[in-house]
């Protein structure tokens, strides 16, 4: 069993609800995920938010923050992940902003990224890293990551 069809099956078996907001991996765990039969059981929404400004608009990021810390920062993925469970009522959300390459964006290497989780109400956020160097495996790499983070969580439940 892959680690999409755990997750799945696993919010199906405990009846929780997920949506998901992404940044650098532009809708990949999304797809992850609706990839697997059944999970329109689970699934309610994904929101690409690839900009700062639809992150402030869409989330309800702060520009203060935006601009105190970048968009690749622990504080962006913990308020990414409220705005998200706020809008969307779920019962867990992840957030993830990073960067992916080809070069440092905001003087912050490539290869990080910050995941959010919330679960029941309890944000937790991550930083994470990929030593990949194909911009599109260390998308991949923040995947399965995510996945792995959010499997932990759920299987503690």
């Amino acid at each position: 069993m892959s680690l999409s069809e755990e997750v799945v099956t696993t919010l199906i078996n405990k009846n929780l609800t997920i949506s998901i907001c992404e940044s650098v991996t532009g809708g990949m765990i999304a797809s992850s995920l609706v990839d697997i039969p059944n999970a329109s059981k689970t699934f309610i929404a994904s929101i690409i938010t690839y900009t700062n400004k639809s992150k402030s608009m869409l989330l309800g990021v702060k520009k203060e923050t935006l601009e105190k810390y970048g968009a690749i920062s622990k504080e962006i993925a913990n308020e990414m992940v409220n705005g998200l469970i706020k809008k969307t009522n779920s019962d867990i959300g992840i957030s993830i902003t990073g960067n992916a390459g080809p070069k440092p964006n905001e003087n912050k290497p490539i290869g990080l990224a910050y995941l959010g989780i919330c679960v029941i109400d309890k944000i937790y956020v991550y930083e994470i890293h990929s030593d990949k160097i194909d911009r599109n495996d260390i998308r991949i790499d923040f995947v399965y990551q995510a996945l792995s983070y959010l499997q932990k969580h759920l299987s503690k439940r």
